[in-house]
């Protein structure tokens, strides 16, 4: 399985700090390459993957604002539809603009929606349902007028998130600042609760930040400590007394809220979006309708048994969890668009078919090779064009390099080995009466195919 991976290149994948859809991203092929799966992660070039990468921007959009986004965009899209012969799949976590290129390629293509930024982009998953294969990432973030194969929560590396079993003091909001988010009404209940507020996060709503956040920044009822890495979102996350989740909208997941818990801190959140999907009320945190229910819940906060929040993602919302999951849609998937044209050994395009010949562009992974065969209705002509191959006829191996051939008659026993490191591609010109693929007999196959 040869999966193409596009990421987003508004941060490096993995983040540095911020970046939720780079991070999912970056756990998701690191998982599915733990696994033995080819992948090739698109992504900016500093990113950082045991899979191959492949990038034109050389970083994030966001750390470098002499980056055009849509220049970049449009570059790094069009690199991954350029090459979609190569790859199996396409998994595509960059929104709603690749679905455009679906239609002009054969490759299969998978689409985590990680939620929509707005109603206008609709019309854009509508033009594609059916040709792109949809996952949500709740059920709550589900459009009635679109198809899915599944809903694949995220999941997390519980190495990353060290468990506290001691409630702290304080509590947490931890996410970008902006309306959405409720950063003032986070502010706002830890007064009433009488209790310091550490804020996290980037500064999304510059005006938002200035008029309902910065003047209640005193360094010691309320803290702002910026963007948080992964060693400081950590610590803050362990040592909160509860994670402040107040969201003004439908929240598709929320990453933060999986994270407090894996530290065994519990959460209060507005219950609207993914929420009841995450949270057990009472039992990992509490879901509230507003700013007087979240103000109630702190007087039950310590009934919350911290080791029960981290079990809840435990046994729910681990990478392993979220990894197994997609490669079941992968084998769904391509078991639905099965292609004759690719094999697990690489791919093949028709150039031309006649009576009387056959003509094939065929292109041979690295270190794989095809089945020792023969045919007893057709001689072939294999004419090397990229890399370099071991052939052989049977008892004899022969090395062809770039621009070299060789002939196979009827019924010699023959196969065609890929020993490089990229892939190795070589024209077959088949003559005879029949072409079928019934006229193959093998004698061996590291595919099962005897």
């Amino acid at each position: 399985m040869r999966i193409a991976m596009l990421s987003s290149i508004a941060w490096r994948t993995p983040p540095r700090h911020y970046g939720p859809w780079e991070n999912v991203v970056s756990l998701l092929t690191e998982g599915l390459v733990a696994r033995g799966i080819d992948v090739t992660l698109f992504a900016t070039a500093d990113s950082i993957t045991a899979g191959k990468l492949h990038a034109v921007s050389e970083k994030g959009y966001e750390e470098d604002k002499e980056i055009d986004p849509k220049v970049w965009e449009c570059l790094h899209i069009s690199g991954v539809f350029e090459q979609a012969e190569q790859f199996d799949l396409i998994h595509n976590h960059f929104d709603f603009l690749p679905l455009t290129y679906s239609g002009l390629v054969e490759t299969p293509m998978v689409a985590t929606i990680h939620g929509f930024s707005s109603p206008g982009i609709l019309p854009v998953y509508q033009k594609y349902n059916g040709k792109v294969f949809y996952i949500s990432i709740s059920d709550s973030d589900r459009s009635p007028e679109l198809d899915y194969t599944a809903t694949i929560h995220h999941g997390i590396d519980l190495n990353h998130f060290t468990f506290n079993p001691e409630q702290g003091e304080d509590l947490l909001f931890f996410g970008r600042i902006h309306h959405d988010k409720g950063t003032r009404e986070a502010i706002e209940i830890a007064k009433r609760c009488g209790k310091k507020l550490i804020i996290a996060g980037i500064i999304q709503d510059e005006d938002y930040f200035k008029r309902y956040v910065e003047p209640h920044i005193d360094n010691r009822n309320v803290v702002y400590v910026g963007s948080a890495d992964p060693i400081k979102r950590n610590q803050l996350l362990g040592s909160a007394l509860a994670l402040l989740h107040p969201i003004h909208f439908n929240e598709p997941f929320g990453l933060s809220v999986i994270e407090a818990m894996a530290c065994g801190t519990p959460v209060v959140a507005f219950n609207r979006g993914s929420m009841q999907e995450i949270i057990e009320d009472g039992k990992n945190g509490f879901l509230v309708s507003g700013k007087e229910e979240a103000v109630k819940a702190f007087d039950r906060i310590k009934e919350i048994n911290r080791a029960d929040c981290r079990k809840v993602v435990e046994d729910r919302f681990t990478v392993d969890h979220m990894v197994e999951k997609y490669i079941d849609v992968y084998k769904q998937v391509l078991e639905k668009t099965k292609r004759e044209d690719h094999r697990p050994w690489g791919y093949y395009q028709v150039l031309s078919d006649n009576e009387d010949h056959k003509v094939k562009r065929i292109v041979v992974y690295p270190g794989r090779r095809l089945s020792l065969q023969r045919h007893y209705r057709r001689s072939e002509h294999w004419y090397v064009v990229e890399g370099k191959a071991v052939v052989t006829l049977n008892d004899r191996d022969i090395l062809l390099r770039w621009g070299e051939a060789a002939d196979i008659p009827k019924s010699t026993w023959h196969r065609i080995m890929n020993p490089g490191d990229k892939n190795m591609t070589f024209i077959e010109v088949q003559t005879g009466d029949y072409f079928g693929e019934d006229d193959i007999e093998r004698r061996e196959d590291d595919y099962g195919r005897i």
